[in-house]
């Protein structure tokens, strides 16, 4: 049977995590999917590790504990490579994010687009029947200008949404972006890590395709951990190296 594993990227979400494991759990009981949930706990100061260790659903959980903050780009690395290690070809791994904003119900349907021929299937903030709750103007704004900004000067076939972490990825796909870039697969620490794999996994000419997110940035519990600065300085940069560098060759 094909196997789905969930890689969820953790800094400090004791509060939001339980909520969202709870959420995976009911899923797992209801899709008919062969799941698996990696919890990359990245160096949390709250019981975030506690959760995971605790957590009384019948979904497979497992947690990979660094002591140390490494940023998402080290921790989504670090939960790709480890899931993608005893995956066949067809299997699928996804990230998500930890804090309850994304709705794993939507992994049966991403899942459904990699059997259809899609290797990597992003969940769009822009796709009509998108949605987008809780969000400051300031953040749309920025995240919409991010996206543009590459569509207009990428334009990668089928990608509206460059930055969000909701993504499905057939095992495949990992697997010959590995083979390429290796441990340089991702070498952002922060939150451009999300445009610099799809830049380099793009260069292999997979099929990608989106479907629409509603993103309930409503239900989370918590601080932001974005520094809206930080990362649109990284996103220009990564564009930059794009345009005209060798990084993404």
């Amino acid at each position: 049977m094909q196997k789905i594993k969930i890689v969820l990227p953790a800094y400090n979400e004791e509060e939001s995590l339980p909520e969202l494991l709870k959420e995976i759990d009911f899923f797992y009981s209801h899709c008919g999917l062969n799941l698996e949930v990696i919890v990359v706990n990245d160096g949390s100061k709250d019981n975030t590790a506690g959760v995971v260790n605790n957590f009384p659903g019948k979904v497979p959980v497992r947690l990979l504990d660094f002591k140390e903050n490494g940023g998402l780009g080290k921790v989504i690395k670090d939960g790709l490579f480890e899931a993608v290690k005893d995956l066949e070809d067809t299997d699928v791994v996804v990230t998500l994010d930890a804090d309850n904003s994304q709705n794993p119900n939507l992994i049966k349907r991403m899942v459904s687009q990699i059997h259809e021929g899609s290797e990597l299937v992003i969940a769009s903030r822009y796709r009509e029947g998108s949605r987008i709750l809780g969000l400051t103007r300031f953040r749309k704004f920025t995240s919409f200008m991010a996206g543009s900004i590459f569509m207009v000067f990428v334009g990668i076939e089928g990608v509206k949404d460059y930055t969000c972490g909701f993504r499905a990825y057939k095992a495949s796909l990992l697997k010959r972006g590995i083979e390429k870039y290796g441990d340089k697969l991702i070498e952002e620490r922060g939150f451009g890590c999300m445009i610099e794999i799809l830049l380099k996994l793009n260069t292999l000419k997979p099929v990608i395709n989106e479907v629409p997110m509603i993103l309930r940035y409503d239900l989370k519990q918590g601080d932001s951990k974005m520094n809206v600065s930080k990362t649109i300085k990284q996103t220009l940069n990564i564009l930059k190296e794009y345009l005209f560098g060798n990084r993404f060759k």
